[in-house]
C-alpha cells in the first residue's frame, strides 16, 4: 500500500494531513507504511496525479476522497467533515477511507 500526500507550497495542512494519516494507519493496524509527500509546483506536475487541493491524500494513486473535482490549480482543498468544512479530513474519516479502500 502506498500512500501520499500531495501539497503545494501555500497550503501549509498537508503536515497535519500526514499526522493524521500517520494515526489513522496505527489505528487500522498498519504500522509498516510510510506516508509519502509530493510538492506539486506546477500545473503540469497537478495535472499528472489525482489532485483535488492541497493536501490531497492519495491511497495506490486514487484519491481516498474521491468526489472532488481535480484541479491544475496552485489551490487549497476543503474536506467536510462531521464538525464542518475543515482543511484535512478526520483521523475516523481517514481510518474509514483506508479501510474501505485499502483492504
Amino acid at each position: 500500500m502506498k500512500i501520499e500526500v500531495l501539497h503545494i507550497d501555500d497550503c501549509k495542512n498537508w503536515q497535519r494531513a500526514g499526522e493524521r494519516v500517520r494515526i489513522a494507519l496505527v489505528q487500522v493496524g498498519d504500522t509498516t507504511t510510510a506516508v509519502e509527500f509530493r510538492l506539486l509546483g506546477t500545473p503540469e506536475e497537478a495535472a499528472a496525479v489525482p489532485f483535488a487541493g492541497s493536501p490531497t491524500i492519495t491511497l495506490d494513486g486514487e484519491d481516498l476522497f474521491p468526489g472532488a473535482d481535480r484541479v491544475v490549480d496552485q489551490a487549497c482543498r476543503i474536506y467536510a467533515t462531521p464538525d464542518g468544512l475543515a482543511p484535512v479530513p478526520t483521523v475516523q474519516q481517514l481510518v474509514e477511507a483506508i479501510e474501505t479502500r485499502g483492504r
